[in-house]
């Protein structure tokens, strides 16, 4: 698990040992089992989650009871409900395990903590919420410009990992179209 996480952080800032405990010491490992809630709607959320080991889908159920599929997370991913999380407000996400998982939890608190001791950890952050952002507009203007085949075929190229390891249902949701559309697509 510590080999993993610092792998992770090392890839865009070195640290010295001292300077790893020093960031390891922050989090809190937790095991969760399939079907269970890291987060749920009208929460409040306490953790940023990077998952060691296992599968989670982060979503919002409309009105309705139907799951938006936001994001799926699996190894040397970090998932949580953002805008909760930041601004200490309850979840408007649910994040739930596809699989049974591993996490280490990170409080705001611990992450401001490290973050104001150690600027290359904050320099850390900063890469990878600017990515996070890179991808989240990529999705948005996948939603609006691409069809159906299209976003199917993109969620191939990005996620190949993804389509042994998640129902084809939740794709479906992820990708905003009917099971029996993405059956079609996946038998041609």
């Amino acid at each position: 698990m510590s080999k993993e996480i610092r792998q992770h952080i090392e890839r865009i800032v070195p640290l010295t040992d001292n300077e790893f405990d020093f960031v390891l010491s922050h989090f809190t490992p937790k095991k969760f089992k399939k079907h269970q809630f890291l987060i749920q709607e009208s929460n409040y959320v306490p953790h940023d989650f990077w998952v060691i080991k296992g599968l989670v889908k982060a979503y919002h159920s409309d009105i309705d009871g139907k799951e938006h599929i936001m994001q799926f997370a699996m190894e040397d991913w970090w998932v949580t409900d953002y805008q909760a999380y930041f601004n200490q407000t309850k979840a408007t996400l649910n994040v739930s395990c596809l699989e049974d998982t591993e996490v280490l939890c990170l409080s705001l608190e611990n992450r401001d903590k490290i973050c104001a001791e150690l600027h290359k950890v904050e320099h850390f952050f900063r890469k990878k919420s600017n990515a996070g952002f890179v991808s989240l507009q990529r999705r948005i203007l996948s939603l609006l410009n691409s069809n159906a085949r299209e976003r199917y075929e993109q969620f191939l190229v990005q996620y190949p990992n993804l389509l042994q390891r998640v129902p084809k249902t939740l794709i479906a949701s992820y990708l905003g179209v009917s099971r029996e559309t993405l059956s079609r697509f996946s038998s041609l």
